[in-house]
């Protein structure tokens, strides 16, 4: 079904949904993949991919050509753990489907379920030229949130990628309340279930558990799939003792596919994580020890992590910390490289860290999040250099289609330019 009759099934508003085939030409183009920008170059996509990029590109002939002069290009952003299309009002319970606080269910959670595609906050990111992201559960009465989907951001239906791309848990001070108020009764609690899920994964179909068992036969089975690797584990984590006791996981469940998100104290194990292959989602500007898990938080976190090898994505963009804003968050970090004693990213690095490095965490390396061959046409055309704070999103195309700038935001911008009331409905007498 293709998404324009899936559009409409659902009740969205019909859209163009033809992939144009385009040239952006004389532009700085930064590809994601980590190397520094390529001034005077061109970018080529057709039938929804980038066909090519660089400096000798030349756009075909009759492809419609966009002259870039003076503006930069970049891929579409990818922004790793958010909470986009689950909630309206944050406030206001019926609207917020984030977490499940009386749920007797918890690993078995699929987000997917409750996304919006028509949430005013998917729309205001694609403004500030977000093309995908991952969505996670948040917590309710268990260190087990659910299982988080990878999305596009195109204005239609059809926005899930991959649900069930990942199952969400939470240790540190978090799980410890969650399971008690303890660490310990959060790593026990984390520990027998994945052996009830590997108990449950080896039963013949419609055997009956035996003993005791304290999780649901729906988690179980949920959780089964992490068991085998076949859908990756993201750990809620802080301290870097936590984070050692996440690694050591592995020795028990060789298969677990790990990422560590949150991170804060990481640098202070860098060596271990980059030793174990695993990647990280963090919040790279938290520099306050605002818990004791996070006392030896430091802006230099993500240059000292990247530097000892490890793979690290800027994301956790949920509530007021939107994910347009993180062009803001990768450019501080090029900003650290001029401070001396500590420790950021080059341009080209920061730039991955919210493209091509995400993307690969959400197991699409090499198809979003870079603008390169047979890659997603995922482009966004900056007014200028897009992690500098004064540059804004021109135009957005996702799959090679044009973007609608017409979020909510945008028109009562657009309303309130003016002063003058003669038109505008009237509001109130005092």
């Amino acid at each position: 079904m293709n998404r324009l009759i899936l559009a409409i099934l659902l009740g969205a508003a019909p859209i163009s949904v033809s992939a144009q085939d385009f040239a952006i030409t004389n532009a700085t183009v930064g590809t994601g993949d980590g190397s520094a920008p390529i001034e005077h170059a061109t970018v080529v996509v057709r039938a929804g991919k980038i066909v090519s990029v660089g400096r000798d590109t030349a756009a075909p002939g009759g492809t419609q050509v966009i002259d870039g002069t003076g503006k930069w290009v970049t891929p579409g952003l990818f922004s790793a753990v958010t909470d986009l299309g689950l909630w309206d009002v944050e406030a206001v319970d019926d609207s917020n489907d984030t977490s499940a606080e009386k749920s007797p269910f918890n690993a078995a959670l699929d987000v997917a379920t409750a996304l919006n595609p028509s949430s005013e906050h998917i729309a205001v990111s694609r403004e500030g030229g977000v093309t995908r992201a991952s969505v996670a559960p948040m917590n309710g009465a268990s260190i087990f949130a659910g299982q988080g989907a990878v999305i596009d951001l195109g204005q239609d239906a059809a926005i899930v990628m991959k649900p069930r791309a990942f199952q969400y848990v939470e240790l540190g001070e978090s799980g410890a309340r969650l399971s008690g108020g303890s660490r310990v009764a959060a790593h026990t609690a984390l520990r027998n279930a994945l052996r009830e899920a590997r108990e449950v994964a080896a039963l013949p179909v419609g055997a009956q558990r035996q003993g005791d068992v304290l999780l649901t036969r729906a988690d179980a089975a949920a959780l089964a799939k992490v068991i085998d690797g076949t859908q990756t584990l993201y750990v809620g984590v802080e301290r870097a003792s936590d984070i050692r006791g996440v690694l050591a996981l592995k020795a028990e469940f060789p298969r677990l596919d790990l990422v560590l998100v949150g991170a804060t104290e990481g640098w202070l194990v860098a060596p271990e994580i980059a030793a174990a292959g695993v990647p990280v989602v963090t919040m790279p500007m938290r520099d306050l020890p605002a818990t004791f898990e996070t006392l030896a938080a430091t802006m230099s976190n993500v240059g000292r992590m990247k530097k000892a090898g490890v793979k690290v994505a800027i994301g956790m963009f949920m509530g007021m910390d939107q994910p347009r804003n993180a062009p803001q968050q990768a450019g501080n970090l090029v900003a650290l490289t001029k401070i001396p004693g500590a420790s950021g990213l080059t341009w080209g690095e920061a730039l991955a860290a919210i493209t091509s490095i995400p993307a690969e965490i959400s197991g699409f390396g090499g198809k979003a999040g870079v603008l390169a061959p047979g890659a997603a046409g995922d482009v966004v055309l900056w007014d200028g250099d897009p992690l500098e704070l004064s540059s804004a999103p021109v135009s957005v195309w996702i799959d090679g289609v044009k973007q609608p700038v017409d979020s909510h935001q945008a028109r009562l911008r657009e309303r309130y330019k003016d002063l003058d009331e003669t038109y505008l409905p009237k509001a109130y007498d005092w």
